[in-house]
């Protein structure tokens, strides 16, 4: 590989990450935001709306940095992957344009709405805002995964004069792989969004600090989480195992399966050894629940490496430990959830501070599972770049080395300072809390200065 691709790939790759770190918690975010904004409408409860506009200022932050992180990520595919450009433009620029004026537009005409409105207009009109920016962020994302999952699967495509140009636009919208990579990201954006709520609430809740307002946002959050939590295993596994079906060799990494079999086990315990093409360790065997987790069928065929050339094969070990990280959070963020919710019917809630403690330092752990997601999307369908039409050194620009070390090197720079000025300011007011802290008396919210 050269250094040209290999520090282009790692540009690209650090791009995604840093733009990843935002784009998550605006998705999952502004859907409680916008439930609490209807909570108002409906019972008119002022505490609703302070609920809104303190998590709302988080989201604004949040929302910010993660424009100006995906304005340079879009740039790349002219300086970096140029070549790619060229072949791809015609389905790739697409849905992006559709992005960029359809959801872009929406999500951001809405959020001024809903931001400088405020005390302006009704709180239906604001509570339709936000859920146009809601609606706004999620069409986004449904675009942007549309352009990956023809990376995933081309459909509707012809190729003519040594580039692809679209041929049925709605083969690509209805690409099944891209709408399973969809559902999955959003509910995992949920879980994010979720997750960061608790944390923050029981930060409070630990040093009882607006309790009433803290416990409530907590509830929501934590409803959230568990509808989110719960619906990701049956998700990602129907993600996966058609992931497994259209790219075979993505499939074989993710349990590291080295020979194709019928009534393939299950290893709970397994360390792969790619350089002998084998298990070092396969221990707590399930006979033939493999099969089942591939094909629906215990005594279904799961196609191995034996049937791969080298030369499209993915790098196992990331795709392999990045899989086992996403699934093992996964499970983690169940069971923290459910239990969450015996505390809460019990009325146990903010007396549990081993477990408010735990939600805490939680507070990042979703990030690093959806981030292992998208490293198995991503790394396990190397070596290509459009499955099956495009290898990734095929894609790169004929750059020189000099020139992608400086942007390397300055793309790095600038994402750090935005990194710091984004935790530092979510950091501030979030322990700032809201502007007044809130007391119940009779059922009403008191607002004292």
């Amino acid at each position: 590989m050269s250094d040209v691709l290999l520090l282009s790939r790692f540009q690209f790759a650090i791009t995604v990450f840093y733009h990843f770190l935002f784009v998550p918690l605006t998705i999952g975010l502004i859907v409680l935001i916008a439930w609490m904004e209807t909570q108002h409408v409906r019972t008119k409860n002022p505490l609703y709306r302070q609920m809104a506009d303190f998590w709302g200022k988080l989201f604004a932050i949040n929302f910010v940095l993660g424009v100006v992180t995906g304005i340079t990520m879009e740039f790349q595919f002219g300086t970096n992957w140029s070549e790619y450009s060229k072949y791809m433009g015609d389905i790739f620029g697409s849905p992006l344009a559709i992005e960029a004026l359809v959801a872009f537009f929406l999500e951001s005409t809405f959020m001024g709405i809903w931001l400088f409105g405020k005390d302006k207009i009704s709180p239906k009109l604001r509570a339709f805002s936000i859920w146009m920016v809601a609606l706004g962020t999620n069409i986004s994302a449904l675009w942007i995964i549309t352009a990956n999952g023809f990376m995933q699967n081309p459909v509707g495509y012809i190729e003519r004069n040594g580039r692809i140009e679209l041929q049925n636009f709605w083969e690509v919208v209805t690409n099944p792989y891209a709408w399973h990579m969809f559902v999955h990201t959003i509910v995992s954006c949920y879980i994010v969004g979720a997750f960061f709520v608790m944390a923050v609430s029981a930060w409070h809740l630990l040093r009882k600090q607006h309790v009433v307002f803290f416990e409530k946002s907590f509830k929501y959050a934590l409803i959230l989480g568990l509808i989110a939590t719960t619906a990701t295993p049956f998700i990602g596994h129907k993600s996966a195992s058609f992931a497994a079906k259209m790219q075979p060799a993505k499939g074989a990494a993710l349990e590291a399966v080295w020979e194709t079999k019928e009534g393939l086990p299950f290893h709970i315990i397994q360390i792969p050894d790619p350089k002998n093409e084998r298990n070092i360790v396969e221990f707590l065997t399930i006979p033939k629940l493999g099969s089942y987790f591939y094909t629906h069928s215990f005594d279904g065929k799961v196609v191995g490496f034996d049937q791969i050339p080298k030369d499209e094969r993915p790098n196992v070990n990331i795709v392999f430990y990045s899989f086992r990280l996403m699934v093992a959070l996964g499970l983690y963020f169940v069971a923290l959830c459910w239990y969450g919710f015996y505390l809460y019917r019990k009325n146990k809630l903010i007396e549990s501070k081993r477990f408010l403690k735990v939600v805490m330092y939680s507070v990042l752990l979703p990030y690093v599972a959806i981030n292992a997601g998208w490293v198995v999307a991503e790394v396990g369908r190397q070596p290509w770049t459009v499955y099956g039409l495009m290898r990734t050194a095929e894609a790169v620009s004929p750059i020189s080395l000099s020139q992608i070390l400086f942007s390397l090197v300055s793309l790095v720079v600038f994402y750090t300072i935005l990194l710091i000025a984004d935790v530092y300011l979510m950091l501030k007011y979030a322990k700032k809390g809201p502007y007044a802290s809130t007391a119940t008396k009779g059922g009403e919210v008191q607002h004292v200065s």
